[in-house]
Parts: structure tokens; C-alpha cells; sequence
């Protein structure tokens, strides 16, 4: 009988480590030609597998693959797509099963955030109940870190040093033109309901006067007239104000500051425009001369400057959720686990992915300072080490030098898809 295959795909928003995973994925898998035969990434992550468009990554030198260690985005490709449940859409879980008999596959290794570590969940017990295990593993990644079950999770330790850093240089630049120009510079952070993201930019901050000197979280209610108070003292004590905004900010009824109306195939709202909103405000109410900037993708693309702490997790939860599959665990997830004392350590644990699927892990309160409008020293130990390091990538005339794969596709066997 031949070996089993493994199938990997990523999934919803990619970040700047997401490929050092897969690295960790396929290097390890090449590890043990003895137990698993090809292996195969998505293209377009699970869309990948629904239409039976599966890369052969042994087509890829190992040269090739060691270069996504270095990475950023997602090389195969993701998506956004939700699967349903299977009382709602069995046709797909049909379907994927399809593919998976075709070609022999009994390793899904599902790279995603919290809906991604759902639908591992859900295919686990469906192939069980058709008679066709297979072996379920979910490897966390999001830059939101919002992920339970994990201490922090990959991908975040990166967009945590990039907003830092930025906020850090921006203010730098405001602070020089604050005499006879701008006096207040709003930069927009990702962040739908928790405020990990907005937080981290806080770690910029080391004395008193620096930027940022507001981060407004979506776990604190906006606060209209506190705000502009706010605003107006940092102007009047350090000549400027720099604010760091969560995408997610949100008013005391719970709405979004700023809610476009649309929703992504997870039923997500669309966010995004909540710092010129910011930045009117005060120019309207206090008259302030203003700039404002939106991070977006770049926060998340930023492989240049990612921590090395970050690349290193997000490595080894990859090659973990190999060496899970091959130890036989299922509906699992690799977690990274903080040691204790004042030396940063942390290890690989595990949890379940029924423990994690769906649920949003939120900045804890005493994370956030009485005022809320900044960090507490407790969330800066929790932050330093995760964006502690530097792991450049190579560059050649200037710019960094990525992978560039053949993505080769296996030759299909079925039926197209829809």
C-alpha cells in the first residue's frame, strides 16, 4: 500500500511568518519519507481542495523551501472561506473527501486563525464518521492574536514590532514639526475586537513624552469628551499628539466607530477609516493641524523587520504539527506555552481545536491602564519578548529576496468543482 499523503493549506489573512510554518510543515515532512509520501499544499488554501488544485511541493528544490522560512504572505495562496456546518453544506465535506481518497490523503494540516481551527475540527469527526480518518492539525496563525489555548500566536510578534517601530518614527517626525505644523498624527492598526495589535504599539513608548501617547482599544468604549481632553493636554504638555487607533474602536453601545456595511466570507464586518474619522474630530473640535496613516496590509507584509522570536515560533508550530500527525493526535493544535520567571522561555503544548474554534481571546483589562488610553507594565512583559530579535531576509540591489516556487499542480482525478 503506498504512504499516506499530507495536505497543507493557509487560510484567511496572511501575515509576514505564516510561510516560515509551512517551511516548518514541508522540511519536517521530508524528514520522514518513511510515513508520508507527497505533500501537497492548497492553492488558494481549502478552495485548493475543493477544486482538487493541489501542489506538489516536492516539485520545490529544498532551497526553495528553506527561502519561505524568510517569506512573507501566503505562497500557495489563501482564502477566505468558511465551510458551514455539514448539516448546512455536506456536499463540500463530501467533496473534500472525495479529493482526500483520490489522492490518498490522511494528513490535513489546516494553517489559520479561529475559523480555520473550526473547520479542521469539523472534517476531523466528518472523515471519522465516513470511515476514512483523518488526521486533523491546526496551526495557529493570526496577527490579531486572538487565538485562546495558545500564550500568543505566530504571526503577531512581527505586526507588534512593525507598529511599534512606526509609531516610534512617526512621532519622531511630528515631534520636529510640531513648532509651526502638525500637531497630531493618528495611525490606524488592525483589530476587529480585540486590541492586541494597538497595544504592542504602546511598547514605543519608554519615558514620558513619547509617542504614542493615546491608543484607543476596542475592549475600552470610546469616550468622546474624554478623548479630546486627552488630546488637548499632550498637546499642551509635549507640543504633540500621537495616536495609535484600532481598526475595531468601538462606541459604548458596542457599534463600530466605522463599519462599512459589508461583511467577508467568514461574516466578518469590514472595518477600516477610523483614523481620518479620529483626525476630523480633533481638526473640527480642536483645530488642529493633522496627519493620519492606515498600517493595513503593510503592518502584515512587513517581513523586512519581522521579530525573530515570531519566526521562530511560527516555524516550530509548523514542524509540531507534523510530528503530531505522525504521533497519531488528532483535532489538535499546536500551542506555544510562556515559562515562568523573569527570563523569557516558552515550549510547545497542545490544544484542542474544540477549545479554540470560534472563540476570541481578548487584551485583559489590567493589560490596559485605569485611563485607558495606553499600556500597563504587565502588558509590556507580555509584549517585549514576542517582538524581541531581528531576522532579516537576504537582500540583493537593495531589496529583499523572497521565494519564488513552481507550484507545480498534481494532475487531477475527478470531476471539476462547480
Amino acid at each position: 500500500m503506498s504512504k499516506a499523503n499530507l495536505f497543507y493549506a493557509q487560510s484567511g489573512g496572511v501575515t509576514s511568518v505564516i510561510n516560515a510554518s509551512a517551511c516548518g510543515v514541508i522540511e519536517t515532512a521530508r524528514q520522514h519519507k518513511d510515513r508520508i509520501g507527497k505533500v501537497y499544499a492548497g492553492r488558494n488554501g481549502i478552495v485548493g481542495a475543493l477544486r482538487e488544485e493541489l501542489i506538489d511541493t516536492g516539485k520545490e528544490t529544498a532551497r526553495a523551501i528553506a527561502a519561505l522560512r524568510s517569506t512573507p504572505s501566503g505562497a500557495f495562496g489563501s482564502c477566505r472561506y468558511k465551510l458551514k456546518s455539514v448539516t448546512e453544506n455536506r456536499r463540500e465535506y463530501e467533496r473534500l473527501m472525495e479529493v482526500f481518497r483520490a489522492h490518498n490523503i490522511r494528513y490535513f494540516l489546516y494553517n489559520g486563525g479561529g475559523d480555520s481551527q473550526d473547520t479542521a475540527n469539523k472534517f476531523a469527526q466528518f472523515s471519522l464518521e465516513q470511515g476514512f480518518p483523518i488526521t486533523c492539525i491546526g496551526i495557529p496563525k493570526t496577527v490579531d492574536n486572538d487565538l485562546p489555548g495558545t500564550d500568543n500566536c505566530p504571526g503577531f510578534g512581527s505586526v507588534a514590532k512593525y507598529v511599534a517601530v512606526s509609531i516610534r518614527e512617526a512621532g519622531l517626525d511630528v515631534a520636529s514639526m510640531c513648532e509651526s505644523s502638525t500637531k497630531v498624527f493618528v495611525m490606524e492598526v488592525m483589530g476587529r475586537h480585540a486590541g492586541w495589535i494597538a497595544g504592542a504599539a504602546g511598547l514605543a513608548s519608554e519615558q514620558e513624552g513619547d509617542a504614542p501617547h493615546i491608543i484607543l482599544f476596542p475592549e475600552i468604549p470610546f469616550n468622546r469628551e474624554k478623548f479630546l481632553n486627552k488630546v488637548k493636554r499632550c498637546v499642551k504638555k509635549f507640543g504633540y499628539c500621537a495616536i495609535v487607533v484600532s481598526e475595531g474602536a468601538q462606541n459604548a453601545d458596542g457599534s463600530f466607530l466605522v463599519d462599512t456595511g459589508g461583511r467577508d466570507a467568514f461574516g466578518h464586518a469590514q472595518l477600516g477609516g477610523v483614523a481620518p474619522l479620529i483626525a476630523n474630530l480633533i481638526k473640527d473640535e480642536l483645530g488642529y493641524k493633522y496627519h493620519w496613516a492606515v498600517a493595513d496590509y503593510l503592518q502584515r507584509a512587513a517581513r523586512h523587520i519581522a521579530s525573530a522570536t515570531d519566526v521562530k515560533q511560527a516555524y516550530a508550530v509548523g514542524k509540531a504539527a507534523v510530528e503530531f500527525a505522525l504521533k497519531g493526535k488528532n483535532a489538535v493544535m499546536p500551542a506555544i506555552i510562556r515559562g515562568k520567571g523573569k527570563r523569557y522561555t516558552w515550549r510547545i503544548g497542545e490544544a484542542r481545536l474544540a477549545d479554540v474554534a470560534n472563540i476570541e481571546k481578548m487584551m485583559p483589562r489590567n493589560y490596559i491602564c485605569r485611563d485607558g488610553f495606553h499600556i500597563t507594565d504587565a502588558a509590556r512583559e507580555y509584549f517585549r519578548p514576542l517582538i524581541r530579535g531581528e531576522d532579516y531576509p537576504n537582500f540583493k540591489n537593495g531589496l529583499p529576496q523572497y521565494a519564488r516556487l513552481k507550484q507545480q499542480l498534481e494532475q487531477k482525478k475527478l470531476r471539476s468543482w462547480k
